[in-house]
């Protein structure tokens, strides 16, 4: 059987008419601010401290949108008749927004823990040269991070924390035994 003409135009109509008699949901988002999830990903935060300038973040972002550069700095021996040590310092740690597809490979490869996902989600440019964004902007994302959430209850103790602990212990019991006198 073939459509009656103009039949798609009249159910067009009613469905813009059965909208337009609805309450709108609006967000009223600049004065009113989101409700995010708590773990919601918005930006990568740089806890600078733990980056040891590996490169791991850098190599396997699957955009290039890491830039990192660092130069290596010798460190006095501690003992007499040690050796020199050398480090990587951290000179420019920056990641490229107009390009990252925040897939979160390089938070999940950081062996140290210094990338963190930050909710911040407002830090739109009016110019795309400037979605780079260099290490003291990602620093004071990551003051935005939110703390993980608690243990549950019932959960097994972590095995570094409890061995962790059982030395202490050990070492607690140690220094509390009464020392005989060798005399």
């Amino acid at each position: 059987m073939a459509p009656i003409p103009g039949s798609g135009l009249a159910k067009g109509l009613a469905v813009t008419l059965r909208t337009m008699t609805r309450k709108s949901v609006t967000q009223q988002y600049p004065d009113v601010q989101p409700d995010l999830p708590p773990r919601s990903r918005g930006v990568i935060g740089l806890f600078e401290e733990n980056c040891t300038v590996c490169m791991l973040c850098a190599r396997e972002c699957p955009d290039w949108c890491i830039y990192i550069d660092s130069h290596k700095e010798t460190i006095p021996a501690a003992t007499p008749g040690g050796r020199d040590r050398s480090r990587n310092v951290l000179d420019r740690f920056a990641i490229d927004f107009s390009l990252c597809m925040y897939c979160g490979i390089c938070i999940d490869v950081c062996p140290f823990d210094a990338l963190f996902w930050s909710p911040e989600f407002e830090y739109a440019e009016t110019d795309i040269r400037e979605l780079t964004h260099e290490r003291d902007k990602l620093r004071e994302w990551m003051w935005t991070v939110p703390a993980p959430p608690a243990l549950d209850p019932g959960a097994e103790e972590p095995k570094e924390i409890a061995a962790a602990r059982k030395t202490a212990e050990k070492l607690a019991a140690a220094e509390a035994e009464p020392k005989e006198d060798p005399s």
